[in-house]
């Protein structure tokens, strides 16, 4: 693996274990600064949906904006920003967790994860890809998903054995350090101003050959406002390759599963069970070594031996299942012997951008990536919107039913529409696999 990206998956470790550091513990601030009555919580509820709507909102703006930023100006210059950001709510819930601290770390939080949550992800992402040809760049991708999910455990480990005040406190210096280490270490992998191939979209938005030839000069370029992809830049990438709008689907509504989950399984267990932060630390903590074993050990077996579009289904109807199951815990130790399902909807992610990297031209990689990062950022708005009232009604004294795991059911229908949909993506050549064929003997 090439320095570099050694490099960048240590910048990705450092980030992603400060992100994942606070998550155990948020629940229980969240609840203490806003109820500290009781364990049933709307308000806590509500506000975290909330906010996830809101940071899928401007999310689905800023994140195509900074990958094809990154196409022009590099992957560096635009991941100091979102890194940046990260540090400030961290250190304002190290220095208090009282009411009104905690609204300011709401707001701080909100307006950084607009531009960072999904942004550094991206970027990660298109500088794999700028880095590792096609033929290991599943291997790659799965290796920077075990970094992230190797940070995940790193970072719950420690709030398990962190005081809450101390946790935001080491986890704002873990950002901070993401950053430094990123200025210093990380070199850039675009050369910026050369001529780069854009084989699939003009400028215009429509397709365009596989030969055309685009030259990027920094002192014509456009301002920055005139970067955003348009809705019809996006239509025509999705409809350039039938493997792009099935991948877009499955994706859509993987994410939306994803998000779903963020919104309602803490409360859910928490009201089910009464977990605690050390009970959220301790299941994170497994199911985060699970995801880091099966993306760097397992999955570059599976998709050698039989590929990523047969592996990709499998995935996901395995982490439907587990997830309907995971709705009906009868028992406190159920969540806990579901993990082993759970892992692999880990691969999910990484399976897919693997899958459109690959029919992507060198200078599209950050626009790609950060189209499928706004397609999970537009399902983060709808994921909080459907569930988090669905969720809160169902855990409250007003529910037409009893069935406090309903909304978690619903995310493993979600998840199952993904399965189905991701059952029709045929293998199809790459742009580079293609040009090979096309040469003349």
């Amino acid at each position: 693996m090439e320095k570099e990206l050694r490099h960048l998956f240590v910048t990705v470790f450092l980030w992603g274990t400060a992100t994942f550091m606070v998550v155990p513990a948020i629940t229980d601030v969240t609840v203490s600064a806003l109820c500290p009555a009781g364990y049933q919580c709307s308000l806590a509820i509500y506000l975290t949906g909330f906010q996830q709507a809101i940071t899928g909102v401007g999310a689905v703006v800023a994140t195509p904006l900074v990958g094809n930023l990154s196409d022009k100006y590099g992957r560096k210059a635009l991941l100091t920003v979102p890194l940046t950001l990260s540090i400030l709510p961290f250190a304002i819930l190290g220095y208090s967790r009282d009411t009104n601290f905690f609204y300011a770390y709401y707001v701080v939080k909100t307006l950084a994860a607009i531009v960072g949550d999904a942004s550094v992800n991206c970027l990660a992402l298109a500088y794999v890809a700028d880095r590792v040809g096609e033929l290991k760049r599943a291997s790659a991708f799965a290796i920077l998903g075990g970094v992230t999910s190797a940070s995940f455990v790193f970072g719950t480990l420690a709030s398990r054995f962190l005081s809450t005040a101390l946790t935001f406190q080491v986890a704002a210096l873990f950002s901070m350090s993401s950053v430094v280490y990123m200025r210093i270490f990380l070199e850039e992998s675009l050369v910026v101003g050369g001529s780069v191939r854009r084989p699939m979209l003009k400028d215009s938005g429509t397709p365009c050959d596989d030969d055309e030839v685009i030259s990027h000069n920094l002192d014509s370029s456009p301002p920055i406002f005139k970067t955003l992809p348009s809705l019809r830049d996006l239509i025509a990438l999705l409809n350039s390759s039938p493997t792009f709008s099935k991948a877009a689907i499955a994706y859509f509504f993987n994410s939306l599963a994803e998000g779903g989950l963020q919104v309602s399984v803490l409360y859910y267990l928490k009201y089910r069970f009464e977990f605690s932060k050390n009970q959220f630390a301790d299941l994170m903590l497994i199911n985060g070594v699970g995801a880091t074993l099966v993306q760097l050990l397992l999955m570059p077996i599976l998709v050698a031996v039989i590929g990523e579009e047969k592996l990709l289904p499998i995935c996901l109807f395995v982490a439907s299942i587990t997830t309907v199951v995971y709705s009906l815990s009868w028992a406190p130790w159920v969540p806990y012997a579901l993990a082993v399902g759970t892992v692999f909807g880990a691969l999910v992610r990484p399976i897919i951008s693997s899958i459109v990297s690959k029919q992507a031209g060198p200078a599209e990689q950050g626009m790609v990536q950060g189209c499928f990062s706004g397609i999970s950022s537009f399902a983060n708005i709808i994921a909080p919107l459907m569930f988090t009232p669905l969720t809160a009604l169902f855990l409250s004294e007003e529910a037409p039913f009893y069935f406090p795991g309903f909304s978690i059911t619903c995310l493993g229908v979600s998840l199952m529409i993904a399965f189905i949909q991701s059952i029709w993506i045929q293998a199809v050549p790459s742009n580079a696999i293609r040009e090979w064929q096309n040469q003349p003997a």
